[in-house]
């Protein structure tokens, strides 16, 4: 088992393992923390540790993810608070009612329920994240007070449908190794502010729907995304009806394939910025900007629409817009727009 000793071994090498430095040995524990049955072992080695002077919170602190949470007591219904995919995760975390140490041995919370704090905490090395609070929608606050992971590799759909949702505190968040942002925050219709100047996507693939139905957002910083690795960005800001601008002069598309609906129901989008856009690889782009009504201006020069799917484009967009472009872009065919004329 490498580094997990036996107390006959322990007894035999006593000497040697009091001259090992316990940072050493904490590093190679965390290295090999892939299965549950590792974990346990850790745990039944608990005299191990303390024996090299190691803080038994330590190894927690590694991974332990731990979120606070304030529901939303004028819903009447029952809700989940937290969804784990893997049940066999189950009881590798941990919830707290207003901050009782009794862990509560469920995932929900009913009307009857006058909670003010929800306290959660994961404590295992798990790799995705995937639907974490997906349809959880008598949240109404969400902290990440610790989140000090650095294995999630999925995100997709993790605030999916959380319609209650006015707060989320992603500031400790760490995105290095995430792949999937897919529906991340579609559905979260009560969502005014949303900051995301921490995010790293170097590494994310798929954006589809990301902020699909994030109706109530009047602005959106992303500035700091890198999309170098994107090829779904499909549906990505569809039906945000109260961006009112929205700046990707620093979006990387050249990987993008799909970008059907990106924009689509996009109503209030008076400036959309898409300067440095690189379509050459797009095969998508059907109702792209469909009902974007108040946009009256749109530079597309570098779109390469030769071998995508264009099929209603520029349906029920302004009238001035749809002018513009029929007399400025000879290469977007008739397809493009509802009339096809």
């Amino acid at each position: 088992m490498g580094i997990f000793f036996s107390e006959e071994k322990i007894k035999k090498e006593d000497n040697k393992i009091k001259n090992i430095k316990s940072r050493f040995i904490l590093k190679k524990i965390f290295d090999n923390l892939e299965t549950k049955k590792k974990l346990s072992l850790i745990k039944l080695n608990k005299n191990i540790m303390e024996r090299l002077n190691i803080n038994i919170k330590d190894y927690n602190e590694y991974f332990e993810t731990e979120i606070e949470i304030n529901p939303d007591n004028d819903e009447i219904f029952c809700s989940n608070i937290i969804n784990i995919d893997d049940e066999s995760s189950r009881k590798y975390y941990h919830i707290y009612f207003d901050d009782n140490k009794e862990e509560i041995q469920r995932n929900y919370f009913t009307s009857d329920e006058k909670i003010k704090i929800i306290k959660i905490i994961i404590d295992y090395p798990i790799k995705s994240l995937r639907g974490l609070f997906r349809r959880c929608i008598g949240i109404c606050s969400i902290n990440f007070k610790k989140f000090n992971r650095n294995d999630i590799n999925n995100m997709s759909r993790m605030f999916h449908l959380c319609r209650s949702l006015k707060e989320l505190n992603l500031k400790n968040f760490n995105t290095n190794n995430v792949t999937d942002m897919s529906c991340m925050f579609g559905g979260c219709s009560s969502l005014k502010e949303l900051n995301l100047i921490n995010f790293n996507t170097e590494n994310v693939t798929d954006m589809s729907s990301m902020f699909y139905g994030c109706s109530s957002l009047k602005e959106l910083n992303l500035k700091n995304f890198n999309t170098n690795n994107v090829t779904y960005m499909s549906l990505m800001f569809c039906d945000c009806s109260s961006l009112i601008e929205l700046n990707l002069n620093n979006f990387n598309t050249y990987n993008v394939t799909h970008m059907s609906s990106m924009f689509s129901g996009c109503l209030s989008l008076i400036e959309l910025n898409l300067n440095n856009f690189n379509t050459n690889n797009v095969t998508y782009m059907s109702e792209m900007f469909f009902g974007c009504k108040a946009l009256k201006e749109l530079n597309i020069n570098n779109f390469n629409t030769e071998n995508a799917d264009v099929k209603n484009m520029f349906c029920n967009c302004s009238v001035e817009l749809i002018k513009k472009i029929k007399m400025k872009y000879k290469n977007i065919p008739k397809i493009a727009f509802c009339d096809y004329s």
